[in-house]
């Protein structure tokens, strides 16, 4: 069982942030923020995590991490990118973690939960769904037209100068709170500094990771006026479970660790329980 605190951990040459908090003999519970968040998305949720007596380990991701921002397409695919992960597991002494993701972090989540089961003791996802849902639900709903800046970041270089000089207006205008907005916008506001982040989507389409159905106890927790993630992709997830499932339905949008902390945190303390 680990003791000791991590501040970083590190694989093939990169160096990632962790903040590693809460009770040091506590269940271990591994958070992976999205996109364009950090570690602190989940300075809301991890107190009430920690008052059940839970340890958490936020990293901030590839990308993100001042010492793990790797250049090209290729160092941001869905296999690093879940290898990571897996590497962040192993510094943690922990045989398996509980798993939490949210919007991009929960999509490395469903893969490190498909790929890796024997890592995972639960998996809670906030927003996203399964990948092969979002898959199937790109052909058979709006989600081609909610997705549509997924295509717009495969051009070089531009993205991140859009999304720069744009950057707290359209977190403003997406719902997330002024203060989460500058804080944010405090480490990624450049265009440099957004090339990682933006490379994971460059990374997609040189991917290979199967997204097997996950057998892990799961809950999925989405909010039914996400933005981005519709209906369709929602209820299409439960197909993709095999262990069990619970899904959470939420009147709220996209930014829950930020703007729904207390049911984020009901649904993982109720999740960790179940096991």
């Amino acid at each position: 069982m680990a003791s000791s605190r991590l501040s970083t951990f590190s694989r093939s040459g990169l160096v990632f942030d962790v903040t590693d908090s809460g009770p040091s003999g506590g269940d271990p519970v591994v958070l992976l923020h999205g996109f364009p968040t950090d570690r602190t998305s989940w300075r809301h949720v991890e107190p009430l995590l920690h008052a059940a007596g839970l340890r958490t380990y936020a990293p901030d991701q590839r990308g993100y991490s001042t010492g793990a921002r790797p250049s090209g397409r290729a160092a941001y695919r869905l296999e690093e990118l879940t290898a990571d992960v897996v590497a962040l597991i192993d510094a943690t002494s922990h045989e398996k973690v509980h798993l939490v993701g949210h919007d991009w972090g929960g999509g490395i989540a469903w893969l490190v939960a498909g790929n890796h089961p024997e890592r995972v003791a639960s998996l809670t996802v906030l927003s996203t769904p399964h990948p092969a849902a979002m898959r199937r639900a790109l052909t058979s709903s709006d989600q081609g037209v909610r997705s549509w800046y997924m295509a717009a970041f495969q051009l070089p270089v531009l993205p991140e100068q859009v999304v720069a000089r744009g950057f707290g207006r359209l977190l403003r205008g997406s719902g997330l709170p002024a203060g989460d907005v500058e804080r944010y916008a405090a480490r990624l506001a450049s265009p440099g500094a957004l090339a990682g982040p933006i490379g994971w989507y460059r990374g997609l389409p040189l991917s290979q990771v199967s997204a097997h159905r996950v057998g892990v106890p799961t809950t999925y927790v989405w909010g039914s006026r996400d933005f981005a993630l519709g209906r369709r992709a929602a209820e299409l997830t439960r197909e993709h479970v095999t262990g069990p499932y619970e899904f959470v339905e939420l009147a709220a949008g996209h930014w829950l660790p930020e703007k729904r902390p207390e049911e984020c945190a009901a649904a993982i303390r109720a999740r960790v329980a179940s096991v």
